[in-house]
């Protein structure tokens, strides 16, 4: 139950997708030099589902962005299957809060521009958006424009496009912040299963604890700027690991969410 310290832990074996190893980021406007990350180190196992929280603005997103290759890092190294980053990392899914669809294409033409980039055979990138448009329960909306789709559809839509070029690492940048308790859970449990049914790592950055730990086999926390990881939480609870309300409701789950909480307030000050 208790945090541990920092590491490099695996959950499984084989190499580790994504290592992040003393990374560290500072911005200079050439007045000042701003620490944003400084000397942080984890990786991230095969099919493993890690969560990051922290306080606000201790530089969550600008991790991801680091991890990804969006921004240079200023100092450590991040490895892609035990390969220095060098540009964007290839067989990686990028989901962020805000669905980014095209408003003059329909959902089917939205969720099918990644086949389309990747010059992906028209039949093959037809089958691959019909069979997720089933699988997330978008099935008979394929020509509807994103206009006229709810908030919770749209974002459906937006997974099915990260999904759609089989990526084998997912990164998640609070992309169910914006939606309502009930269509929260059900996005997260369908994230949850097709990223473990696909054997999938996945690294996620949210600001919801309950979120952090019905979703993920551990939970790193951060601290304030200049950020460094502060906690490690192994998640071990029972039951159905793709059901968010199931995990939220197994024994231990609120003894995670108070830990982490404290670990959060400490963090503030």
């Amino acid at each position: 139950m208790r945090g541990s310290a920092p590491s490099t832990l695996a959950a499984g074996s084989g190499v580790p997708p994504l290592v992040a190893d003393r990374v560290a980021k500072t911005y200079d406007d050439g007045r000042q030099v701003v620490p944003v990350i400084t000397e942080l180190t984890f990786s991230l196992s095969p099919g493993e589902i890690v969560s990051i929280v922290g306080p606000s603005g201790c530089g969550k997103t600008t991790l991801l962005n680091v991890l990804c290759g969006l921004i240079p890092l200023s100092a450590g190294q991040v490895r892609w299957y035990g390969t220095p980053l060098s540009g964007m990392p290839p067989k990686v899914g990028y989901m962020l809060q805000k669905d980014l669809l095209f408003p003059w294409r329909t959902a089917l033409a939205n969720v099918k521009l990644g086949t389309e980039i990747k010059k992906i055979p028209a039949r093959e990138a037809e089958e691959r958006s019909r069979s997720l448009f089933v699988q997330l329960g978008l099935a008979g909306f394929e020509n509807a424009y994103p206009a006229t789709l709810s908030g919770g559809m749209r974002q459906r839509v937006a997974l099915a496009r990260t999904l759609i070029n089989d990526p084998d690492v997912l990164l998640l940048d609070e992309p169910f912040a914006s939606l309502d308790f009930q269509t929260k859970l059900l996005i997260e449990s369908d994230t949850a299963r097709l990223a473990r049914a696909g054997h999938r790592s996945m690294l996620c950055i949210t600001h919801d604890i309950e979120e952090a730990v019905s979703l993920s086999d551990r939970v790193i926390v951060l601290s304030s700027r200049p950020t460094r990881i502060k906690s490690v939480y192994r998640i071990d609870i029972e039951g159905d690991r793709t059901d968010m309300m199931a995990a939220r409701e197994s024994r231990g789950f609120s003894e995670y969410v108070r830990c982490i909480w404290r670990d959060l307030e400490i963090a503030r000050h």
